[in-house]
């Protein structure tokens, strides 16, 4: 098993099944019922986004992975940037966006060394705050932050503790712990870190960043915040 977090080999391996574990396919299918629940949820969740005031707004986009919701962005922005640490990523992103992928800017960077020169309307970044280590997480929220400009809306999802959620042959961390084995399709295992914290404790380390956030759950399977910057 590789022991470093979210190795190179790991996101180029993950990359190819990401959206098999969105859509709900092989491992990641637990049966009608549970897909039916997710896929409500989801909408939600889209809803919650497509009500925000984004058209015409520059927005970034942190680790957009493979565009499920950069094709939301894009379509309403004035102009998207979106910033994956993995090329992987950001080529099935272009392939997924076809000719839109011309209106956005790719940038290939460490997201918690990489410091933007510019301040956006909007930071949106879905299912990464789970990935962030207890550590650096007010640190990389007060970046978020400083990428804004005041009264500019932040918007984040990621997922509930559900073991549902993922893969029949995972096993997710103990309330205590923040690493998992990640399982790839073709039997490889990575750790990487995977923390789920409460709608409050994501409220307090918001606001200790200097964002204004409020934390909505679904009744399942997603956590998203919605907020300004202070």
């Amino acid at each position: 098993m590789q022991m470093c977090c979210w190795s190179r080999l790991s996101i180029t391996g993950r990359a190819k099944e990401y959206d098999d574990w969105f859509l709900r396919l092989g491992r990641y299918d637990r049966g009608e019922e549970a897909t039916r629940r997710w896929f409500e949820q989801v909408e939600e969740v889209r809803g919650a986004l497509r009500s925000l005031p984004l058209d015409e707004k520059n927005i970034v986009e942190l680790a957009p992975g493979t565009g499920l919701w950069t094709e939301e962005l894009c379509d309403r922005a004035a102009h998207l940037t979106a910033v994956d640490a993995s090329a992987e990523m950001n080529a099935l992103n272009r392939e997924r966006l076809g000719e839109r992928a011309r209106d956005v800017t790719y940038i290939e960077a460490d997201l918690f060394e990489w410091d933007s020169a510019e301040v956006f309307d909007a930071v949106v970044f879905c299912f990464w705050m789970s990935h962030i280590p207890t550590s650096r997480i007010v640190g990389f929220l007060s970046k978020v932050a400083r990428m804004l400009t005041p009264g500019g809306t932040v918007f984040f999802l990621d997922a509930r503790k559900e073991h549902t959620s993922t893969a029949k042959d995972h096993i997710l961390p103990d309330d205590n712990e923040e690493v998992m084995t990640r399982r790839l399709d073709d039997g490889r295992e990575f750790s990487i870190i995977k923390n789920f914290w409460s709608a409050t404790e994501l409220e307090d380390k918001c606001q200790r960043a200097g964002l204004e956030v409020h934390v909505h759950e679904t009744k399942d399977y997603f956590q998203f915040g919605i907020g300004t910057r202070r």
